[in-house]
């Protein structure tokens, strides 16, 4: 990991003229606990378990496609300062590992939030740990799991909010059960159950709703296939009354249109849930909305 290893040089002289101590930058040091996220999923579920009671720090720029994302000194610098840190794992965030190992800071409680999800590959079906879909999240239920986690982590840091904690953590289970509802009630009764994708993030959300994924490229967001594969979609698309080719805000959605405007398939967004624009977060756009318009738009496309 080159680049891991100039920015850890970086980082140790950084660190000999800054200090380690103290509250990460531009973080009030009024005694709440410092929470430090790797993308915006983790961040959307810490702020919603630790509401007022702690500040969260998102790593990934937001509207930064995370897969090739690596942290900067800087980020290494916060993370010596914070108190928690949580990550989902299922190989999403690969500098991790290298990270927290350069680490000092003996006192940050580090969250895998995927630990004890079972894992799927990118056919849905389950890993044998060489090839898993990172994208756990997306089955509302695995979310539901990823804020338990968060949750068990921030009580056992601030045990004086525990109660706090797991208020947000009860009611935004049910809010995650209710969604889970939303997604099986509608997908039940579509007629088709294929839906063509810009990469295979999707394999929780179909194994949840017994949908088929349909993947332009692999696990790598921004790769592109060769005209072999495209042919092969088209022909999908053409064959199995696919009427829409979904791609994702983060990555050019140039392949996803030409292989739409062969087949005769119209375009439309369906969000992995990786990052969110700045301008989305402050209007308001969260997990909820985002996995609403995502069931809005599959029930469009397989009706």
């Amino acid at each position: 990991m080159k680049k891991f290893s100039a920015i850890f040089s970086l980082f140790l002289i950084l660190s000999l003229l800054s200090g380690c101590t103290g509250p990460g930058s531009g973080i009030p040091d009024d005694g709440k606990l410092t929470v430090i996220t790797s993308f915006y999923a983790m961040y959307d579920f810490a702020c919603k378990i630790g509401g007022d009671k702690v500040h969260v720090v998102n790593l990934t720029p937001a509207g930064v496609e995370p897969h090739d994302w690596e942290p900067s000194p800087s980020d290494i610098v916060s993370l010596e300062k914070a108190d928690v840190f949580i990550y989902n794992g299922a190989g999403m965030e690969s500098w991790v590992d290298s990270v927290l190992a350069s680490l000092g800071n003996k006192n940050l409680a580090v969250v895998k939030a995927s630990s004890g999800i079972p894992l799927l590959n990118s056919d849905g079906e389950k890993s044998d740990g060489t090839s898993n879909d990172p994208h756990v999240w997306l089955n509302p239920q695995n979310a539901k799991a990823e804020m338990k986690a968060i949750l068990d982590a921030l009580v056992e840091k601030d045990p004086d909010n525990a109660a706090y904690y797991e208020d947000n953590y009860s009611r935004y289970s049910q809010d995650l059960d209710t969604l889970d509802g939303e997604f099986r009630d509608a997908l039940a009764v579509v007629p088709f159950r294929n839906i063509v994708v810009a990469h295979q993030a999707f394999s929780y959300l179909c194994s949840a709703y017994d949908l088929h994924q349909v993947a332009i490229e692999g696990l790598a967001a921004d790769s592109e296939p060769d005209a072999a594969r495209m042919g092969d979609i088209i022909d999908f698309a053409r064959s199995n009354h696919v009427k829409v080719i979904f791609f994702e805000e983060l990555v050019s959605p140039k392949v996803a249109k030409v292989i739409a405007e062969e087949s005769g398939c119209t375009t439309a967004v369906l969000n992995p849930l990786e990052g969110m624009s700045a301008k989305d977060q402050a209007d308001g756009k969260d997990y909820f909305s985002a996995m609403r318009e995502n069931l809005a738009e599959l029930v469009k496309a397989l009706s």
